[in-house]
């Protein structure tokens, strides 16, 4: 077992809390979902709900299998968001016209939520040049 270095020795000298990646990104983190909450309050929305109505926004009628690949969600995660998406009317559901077994999932017009307020309020510290830099960034790391 490593020997734990006392404070104030070579290795904790210059380290300070705040200016670790770590700590920053959870409070960017923090700060995201307060945006997000605050948008959303009304729909009453969870950011898994969200992602879902986001990627059928980008991508049009999808299947609720396909979706769940889309989202990173497992069939019984995706089952229950979709079931709560639809109770509230925000998502669709019709039989595929080309395959009668596939049900596809569209967007109603209450489900055409907020998506880009969020982004925009959330980046908004920052010059246009310095969100697309932070985005590619952010990108980089995931």
């Amino acid at each position: 077992m490593a020997k734990k270095e006392p404070a104030g020795t070579a290795e904790t000298e210059g380290y300070i809390l705040e200016e670790q990646v770590g700590f920053l990104l959870r409070q960017a983190h923090q700060r995201s979902t307060a945006i997000f909450m605050d948008t959303m309050a009304d729909l009453e929305l969870t950011p898994r709900q969200f992602s879902v109505l986001m990627k059928i926004m980008e991508d049009g009628a999808v299947s609720q299998n396909r979706l769940g690949r889309l989202t990173a969600m497992d069939p019984a995660t995706m089952q229950g968001v979709i079931r709560r998406l639809d109770e509230r009317g925000l998502v669709a559901r019709r039989a595929d016209a080309t395959d009668r077994r596939r049900t596809l999932l569209s967007l109603t017009a209450a489900g055409r939520a907020r998506g880009s307020e969020v982004t925009a309020a959330t980046l908004a510290p920052l010059r246009p040049g310095e969100q697309a830099t932070f985005l590619r960034l952010l990108k980089k790391l995931t």
